[in-house]
């Protein structure tokens, strides 16, 4: 009978430690619970640094539609990252856009007289009025704290070029960073670039409906 008990302790404590074990597993998984949060983990998500970088005209289908998958530009990534938390930004600069389109730079910056639902939402400046209309806009400082995950960062490049990116909550290897997931030529990709260019724009943005 010894040898039947010993075998049962054995048995129990082994359970027991499997199932330790799960607890460990499950409590060490951080399940996404906030809106940035979720959009840090979809930005996260299309990392590609097999994108081309084609600022080219696309023909596009209206709503939710999208440019060759093996192509984009830096708004790319931001109407990607928010199409995975069923957000549509082309569908949803377009409905803005018709109800105010003189408060959109299309007239004056590109010489467009109606809305184009293959472009609009793939311009930096279009979605910078968006995001404060729609959303919150935020100070622009030098201060690392102030850029949290799930927000929205724009730069002007060289004093031309403007750009746009998602900030993470993946941190800097001196920790003192939050990362950003942007398209500046080198594909879908996580930097530490927060500060490499002038910082011109500072938002959130949860969709219309939240």
């Amino acid at each position: 009978m010894k040898p039947l008990i010993s075998c049962i302790i054995l048995l129990f404590f082994l359970s027991c430690h499997q199932k330790e074990n799960k607890s460990v597993a499950v409590s060490n998984y951080n399940e996404p619970k906030t809106f940035g949060e979720k959009l840090s983990q979809a930005a996260i998500s299309i990392i590609d640094p097999s994108i081309d970088y084609d600022p080219a005209y696309f023909k596009i289908d209206y709503p939710n539609g999208d440019v060759p998958k093996d192509k984009g530009v830096c708004t790319d990534v931001i109407i990607r990252s928010y199409r995975i938390l069923n957000i549509d930004l082309q569908k949803e600069v377009h409905e803005d856009m018709i109800e105010n389109f003189s408060l959109y730079p299309n007239l004056k910056k590109w010489g467009m007289t109606k809305t184009d639902t293959n472009i609009d939402h793939r311009r930096v400046p279009n979605l910078e009025v968006f995001f404060e209309r729609k959303g919150t806009k935020l100070p622009v400082t030098q201060n690392t704290k102030d850029y949290k995950t799930g927000e929205l960062v724009t730069w002007m490049i060289n004093d031309k070029l403007p750009h746009i990116g998602i900030v993470t909550n993946k941190k800097s290897a001196d920790g003192k960073r939050n990362l950003i997931v942007h398209n500046v030529g080198g594909g879908q990709v996580l930097e530490d670039c927060l500060f490499d260019y002038k910082i011109v724009g500072h938002f959130k943005y949860e969709g219309t409906l939240n």
